[in-house]
């Protein structure tokens, strides 16, 4: 299986899995507060992960790809879309909607991601990716009219929809920098999104419920959307944005699983054909093959690689032989043909 296809299904599971121990805690602390709390325990843990690795790897030759001054403005569309928006969007979802429910729902990020991806950003797709969004769509549109009460609008999916329109936003614009280091990018996502989600927080009234509880979100947050969004970033790198996405449609069967075994929520039917449609149109995507000719054009980046048939450079520095490294690189141009997906080398227009 491809490498970028592992971590976004690691990444999907994870961040699946955190819905329902979110919707546990709704209850104890306002919607912001614990968006707030669960970005700063994504922050907060990962910046330890940071400080760990620097450590152990002081000495060594290879660094990872920092951020740099270009690649502010789409970082920082990304935290405001999907650090800050976003998870307040969910929270305030979860006050009115099973989280088993929610947790299908949240299919409507990869749906939207790679309508993103490809009608606004160019991403290429093909009939059989298009079928299998359709698929995720109804699913959706299920969803939604299930929890729909008997008068009035259907408040908590559409809450939740937005939530996934906010994290399209930010998938498409953390692919501009995911060549960069993800732990940078995943770190201070979560410090900045949860710092202005918990002042927001605090200037409505909130209030800190008891140490055990802030730990739990803590922790929560830290796998749900911390170490999920470094694996998430790692796939954009080698699957690009709608891909990536598809594959992390699988998050909401991780999470309905979960709330159905320990939540003890019963389903409807809809539910249940719901979820067949998702199953569907997630299978659609994971059996796709995608190979032609294409011209690689001349191109500088820097990023962890290794010297494969993409990566036949030269090097300006006395290199140590260890695979993969990082450092700024030239591609040449290159025509062949082989299986590919829209990652950071296959950008090119069909």
């Amino acid at each position: 299986m491809h490498i970028g296809v592992i971590y976004a299904l690691l990444a999907a599971v994870l961040f699946g899995a955190s819905t329902p121990f979110a919707k546990t805690l709704v209850g104890q602390m306002p919607p912001v507060a614990l968006a707030g709390v669960l970005y700063l325990g994504s922050g907060i843990g990962l910046l330890i992960c940071y400080a760990v690795r620097a450590i152990v790897k002081r000495n060594d030759q290879d660094q990872p790809v920092a951020l740099t001054r270009r690649d502010v403005p789409w970082f920082a569309g990304a935290v405001a879309a999907g650090g800050v928006a976003g998870p307040l969007l969910l929270m305030v979802g979860l006050t009115s909607i099973s989280a088993s429910a929610a947790s299908l729902l949240l299919n409507m990020e990869g749906v939207l991601t790679s309508m993103l991806a490809w009608f606004v950003f160019k991403e290429n797709f093909d009939r059989r990716i298009f079928i299998g969004m359709l698929l995720i769509v109804a699913a959706g549109v299920l969803l939604s009219w299930d929890q729909a009460p008997a008068i009035g609008l259907p408040w908590g999916a559409i809450a939740i929809i937005g939530a996934c329109l906010c994290w399209g936003i930010d998938n498409n614009l953390t692919r501009k920098v995911s060549a960069s280091d993800p732990l940078q990018i995943a770190g201070t996502k979560g410090l900045v999104a949860g710092s202005v989600n918990l002042a927001i927080g605090l200037a409505l009234g909130a209030t800190i419920p008891a140490a055990p509880t802030v730990l739990l979100a803590g922790v929560v947050g830290f796998c749900g959307y911390g170490l999920s969004l470094v694996l998430f970033v790692l796939a954009l790198r080698h699957l690009g944005t709608a891909r990536t996405g598809a594959y992390f449609s699988a998050a909401p069967f991780a999470g309905a699983a979960l709330s159905l075994l320990t939540l003890g929520e019963v389903p409807g039917a809809l539910f249940w054909i719901a979820a067949a449609l998702m199953g569907g149109g997630i299978w659609l995507h994971l059996t796709e093959s995608h190979a032609h000719e294409h011209e690689h054009l001349p191109m500088s980046h820097a990023h962890m690689h290794s010297h494969d048939d993409h990566h036949q450079h030269e090097h300006d520095f006395e290199w140590d032989g260890v695979e993969p490294h990082a450092h700024a690189h030239q591609h040449l141009p290159l025509r062949h043909s082989h299986p590919h997906y829209p990652d950071i080398h296959h950008r090119h227009e069909h």
